[in-house]
């Protein structure tokens, strides 16, 4: 550069400082774009991701995790072969993981779940069980989890996919033994161990008005007005291109909110057939922010979770043979459309 140069740009950057116009490393911090859990803050409600434990080696990955959402969902390690895989001998190891590290970076913490009908240890599955004696486990295992993480959490996913597709009770070990009732039983057990805690039901193919969402309106009107402790529904939204977008997911929102309860999106993930393609990434992308234009548009919908976030670490593809892609942030950890088009929805919806 020539000494005329170098005296013109020492002149402007004077201008630029007189003028109270910043030009190093704090205008950078200054320009930072917003992250989708302050984007999200700015409607009231927030932004999460799932994580596991074996994930959180991998430090872009957690940085990430870090920093971009304020609510964090343990995916496997509160489950209830990983909390107590003996019968009364109960190992936090995993769950502590997560929740010390959501707490570092003063992020909440969506516990998932006390009671499900998968992932639960031999010990457990392997025998019969009276009435009296599984009500008694399960009671057991709610309050003695819940208490541990008592004030720690945000939300527990106290019952998991209760219900068939048909809006039958799904014959679970739980239905089988102790009949409908377990499921206000495990609300109340709960809300005795954490007064403070959303407790929620979480199912999925539930988005759409149909004949398992109506099971659980029919079940949610029945627990509110016996005075049962259930503060919202958890709509996992694990949702596929091949068979279309749940287009009543609003309407469906709406009328659980009317019933006093929150709902939320609590596994959101959007997979398709592989290889993916422009058109497969454009027609993704469009329905993350219709699912997400949908959750601003009702006022109890608190927040959004995807499941995990990249697809580096994505469940689909060892579930679903053919399919992935299915995470706003690609294998790599780069924003895929879907990501960009979250950043819209957030920035403009009213």
């Amino acid at each position: 550069m020539s000494r005329t140069r170098l005296r013109l740009a020492g002149a402007l950057g004077a201008v630029l400082v007189a003028a109270g116009i910043a030009t190093g490393p704090a205008a950078q911090a200054h320009d930072r774009q917003p992250t989708l859990a302050e984007l999200a803050q700015r409607h009231g409600r927030y932004f999460g991701s799932a994580t596991d434990n074996p994930e959180l080696t991998d430090t872009a990955y957690t940085r990430l995790l870090g920093t971009e959402f304020d609510m964090i969902t343990p995916g496997n390690g509160m489950k209830w072969y990983a909390t107590e895989p003996q019968q009364g001998v109960f190992d936090w190891a995993n769950g502590d993981q997560i929740v010390n590290l959501a707490r570092k970076n003063h992020q909440k913490v969506r516990a998932h779940t006390l009671v499900w009908h998968s992932q639960l240890p031999d010990w457990l599955t392997s025998r019969d069980w009276t009435a009296g004696e599984l009500r008694a486990v399960l009671k057991n295992h709610i309050q003695t989890e819940v208490r541990h993480y008592r004030g720690k959490v945000y939300s527990w996913d106290v019952v998991n996919e209760a219900f068939n597709e048909d809006g039958s009770y799904r014959e679970t070990l739980w239905y089988k033994t102790l009949g409908p009732g377990y499921i206000a039983d495990a609300l109340r057990w709960a809300h005795q161990a954490d007064p403070h805690a959303r407790l929620y039901l979480n199912d999925y193919n539930i988005e759409g008005l149909g004949a398992k969402s109506d099971a659980y309106y029919a079940l949610a009107q029945q627990l509110k007005a016996e005075g049962v402790p259930l503060d919202g529904i958890g709509f996992q939204a694990h949702l596929a291109l091949q068979y279309g977008y749940p287009s009543t997911l609003e309407d469906n929102l709406r009328r659980f909110s009317r019933l006093g309860l929150d709902t939320a999106l609590t596994e959101v993930d959007v997979r398709m057939q592989l290889p993916a393609t422009d058109e497969k990434l454009a027609e993704q992308a469009t329905w993350y922010a219709d699912l997400t234009k949908a959750c601003l548009a009702v006022r109890h919908c608190v927040g959004i979770t995807v499941w995990d976030y990249t697809d580096k670490y994505s469940w689909i593809p060892a579930f679903f043979p053919g399919e992935g892609a299915a995470l706003p942030w690609d294998e790599q950890l780069a924003p895929k459309p879907a990501y960009f088009a979250l950043r819209t929805a957030l920035d403009h919806t009213g």
